[in-house]
């Protein structure tokens, strides 16, 4: 049976739920956890399924649907007029964040699904919106790596450059008009399990640790001193953002019209010289008593490793994916050299009452069992 011929049963459900981004890192979260509660029907909309790892379940419909085409967007969205519940965590990625036109990408693809929902959704009791903490700063600089400042959601936009973030948020406020709750949620590094996702941190670290392990390589950080050493993001456990969009969006004692936002983070900070050792020895890969190079670029030591990755695949009868279904190593450069530190704290959420928390190595310690429970890694 075909991922969209499975059909949602009929059965009485109080709320409905719409994922835009169902297959990426927190939307398959999001899907799982739904499903597990009672009276729940949830729609997964994304551009392409996921026929590696397809969520089968009689309360689940999956919906392919190019939101950049109002006419296809109007007609796969036909579903809507039972929603109660939109979350929207997925992004055109397409041009460079800071673009002009980056913002008018994901400008059009809400839009679309806005006109689409909006006339026949009369029930929508909260829509839930995810960006990022790249909300608190500018990728054009200036940088100043020695300061540390935490940012809270009251924090002043950046004047400079373009940020879709902004837009979208703008683009909510305008279209419910204060009729509808919204929430925004912040993310930082994002650590879960999907295919495909274009920054998919755990997907590359685990192509990079295998790897290491299968050619006995090194398992060698890359990347800046500053950001070897320092506080310089948070970590985001695909599992708490989820819990934390469903937290907003059915608890009625948070509900905002004008938009409620929260940084949606680990909570205790980390540097990677803290956590590195014990990841690749999680990967049982060597670990080096100089782990820290700052000559070490990933998308330069691993550009030729695709035939290693089918070995690896091939011999371990791995889900069959390509090595970059999972990794993406110019982000892992970028990471792990990123000039501007992005860090927030999460006072609100705690205030509030969400007060769930990861060591993020404890995170990315567990993702790494995941993916190896789902056969994406050995």
């Amino acid at each position: 049976m075909g991922t969209e011929e499975f059909k949602i049963t009929k059965t009485p459900s109080n709320n409905v739920a719409v994922i835009f981004g169902a297959t990426g890192l927190v939307g398959k979260e999001l899907v799982k956890k739904l499903l597990a509660k009672c009276q729940w029907k949830v729609y997964g909309v994304a551009r392409r399924p996921d026929n590696t790892l397809p969520i089968r379940n009689s309360k689940y419909q999956f919906i392919s649907c190019d939101l950049l085409n109002p006419l296809e967007t109007q007609e796969k969205l036909s579903f809507s007029e039972e929603v109660t519940h939109v979350f929207w965590v997925t992004w055109g990625s397409q041009f460079p964040l800071d673009s002009e036109e980056c913002c008018e990408l994901n400008k059009a693809m809400m839009s679309n699904a806005l006109d689409a929902i909006l006339p026949r959704a009369k029930g929508i009791k909260h829509f839930s919106l995810q960006t990022g903490t790249k909300h608190y700063i500018s990728l054009q600089g200036p940088f100043d790596s020695k300061e540390v400042c935490y940012y809270n959601e009251e924090c002043p936009r950046v004047s400079t450059g373009y940020n879709f973030y902004y837009v979208l948020e703008d683009l909510l406020k305008e279209r419910l008009e204060g009729r509808i709750a919204w929430s925004v949620h912040r993310p930082g590094l994002i650590i879960g399990s999907s295919i495909k996702t274009v920054f998919n941190f755990m997907g590359s670290l685990c192509a990079y640790g295998s790897v290491c392990k299968y050619l006995n390589l090194p398992f060698v950080f890359g990347g800046t001193r500053e950001c070897w050493e320092g506080n310089f993001i948070d970590g985001s456990d695909a599992r708490l953002v989820a819990e934390q969009h469903i937290w907003a969006a059915t608890n009625e004692a948070v509900y905002s019209r004008n938009g409620q936002a929260f940084n949606a983070i680990n909570g205790p900070s980390f540097t990677w010289k803290e956590i590195w050792a014990a990841i690749g020895q999680k990967f049982g890969a060597e670990v080096p008593i100089n782990m820290f190079s700052e000559d070490f670029l990933f998308s330069k030591a691993m550009a030729d490793k695709g035939g290693t990755w089918r070995e690896i695949a091939e011999k371990e009868g791995l889900v069959w994916t390509e090595i970059e279904d999972l990794a993406n190593w110019e982000f892992l450069d970028i990471l792990f050299r990123c000039p501007a530190k992005m860090l927030g704290t999460r006072e609100k959420a705690d205030r509030l009452g969400l007060t769930t928390q990861y060591q993020t190595l404890d995170s990315i310690l567990y993702w790494i069992d995941a993916m190896r429970d789902e056969k994406l890694i050995p």
